[in-house]
């Protein structure tokens, strides 16, 4: 061509972003709403619903209500759920309320697996910061969380799940050694079957504060980070993955998602088992504030936000905003 407009370029990488069809038809990363796991915060009692300020569309639920909203968004396209008790009393040292099979979250699951049998996969946080009086995920003696004696008040608590029909159990606790201590338990009493989904990289972030407003368990002193890690290490990620991959883990989660992109692209680069990322509270109430005072499209940022997650190579993303994804049709 002669045109001075033109120039005689071999490689015009546009050609591929021309129209939204194209486009389509060569994006690299891909997502489903199979992929897309919502949280539940769960409450003793009936016919109750609590909005929860610091993050909108979200609220803690009786098992009734939340029977209703997980029927609602099964309808919609959402199939996994992950559940966190939120219970009222019965708060002790050692949160032994957890490891009761009628304690609030294995009613949850029985009901939940009543039903909708295996149409929704259900797991279950395994911790004890929502059941100790303390609000610290461990047993807390002298101002040191104990590591070991904490184990045997884990194992209890997914084994109460485990009985009630959860298909994964998932610690977040981040106590060394509990994935192992937890899949002996598990085997011990035949729940072969029963999946652990393992928190190996959780760090101690300043972004689970609406969570902690959610879950009533923010710790009554100190911070927990003599046991979440530190946002400055990323080795130190790999080993932990590792070690709960050695210890039994089928699935392997970093939290945060999005301040730890790096972290999730490093682990699936090591790993062949599924690996999960938390697109957490505060990442959620940041884009809905944001929405809100007219600053961001929301679904143009959750989607990116959720892309993002993915395309650093997470199979799995724990998200608020899969109810929304799902039914807005946003996926």
């Amino acid at each position: 061509m002669n045109d001075p407009y033109y120039y005689n370029l071999r490689r015009r990488p546009r050609r591929l972003r021309a129209t939204a069809a194209i486009r389509e038809s060569v994006r690299e990363t891909r997502l489903s709403r199979e992929q897309l796991i919502q949280p539940h915060f769960v409450l003793d009692g009936n016919g109750i619903e609590e909005r929860i300020d610091s993050m909108p569309g979200i609220a803690r639920q009786s098992i009734d209500r939340l029977l209703a909203t997980v029927g609602s968004d099964l309808e919609a396209g959402v199939r996994s759920i992950i559940l966190f008790g939120v219970p009222e009393g019965g708060k002790d040292a050692s949160g032994s309320s957890s490891a009761d099979e009628n304690a609030l979250i294995p009613r949850a699951v029985r009901e939940l697996k009543k039903r909708f049998a295996n149409d929704v996969v259900v797991y279950c946080d395994i911790c004890l910061c929502a059941y100790t009086d303390h609000g610290h995920c461990g047993i807390l003696h002298g101002g040191l969380i104990l590591n070991d004696p904490s184990l045997q008040h884990l194992a209890a608590q997914a084994l109460a799940c485990a009985h009630a029909g959860a298909d994964f159990v998932a610690p977040s606790d981040m106590m060394d050694g509990r994935v192992g201590a937890i899949r002996d338990a598990l085997d011990a009493e035949g729940f072969v079957n029963t999946g652990l989904m393992a928190y190996s990289a959780k760090y101690a972030s300043a972004y689970y504060g609406p969570f902690r407003e959610a879950a009533h368990c923010a710790p009554a002193s100190g911070d927990r980070k003599t046991y979440q890690m530190d946002p400055r290490n990323a080795r130190e990620a790999l080993r932990e993955c590792a070690l709960d991959e050695e210890e039994g883990a089928d699935i392997i989660m970093i939290k945060p998602a999005l301040a730890y992109l790096d972290i999730i692209s490093n682990v699936r680069a090591r790993t062949s088992l599924p690996v999960a990322a938390y697109n957490v509270s505060g990442e959620y109430s940041m884009v809905k504030a944001a929405a809100a005072a007219g600053w961001l499209d929301e679904r143009a940022a959750a989607m990116e936000n959720l892309y993002a997650i993915a395309r650093a190579g997470a199979d799995l993303i724990l998200t608020y905003h899969a109810r929304d994804a799902c039914k807005n049709r946003w996926i």
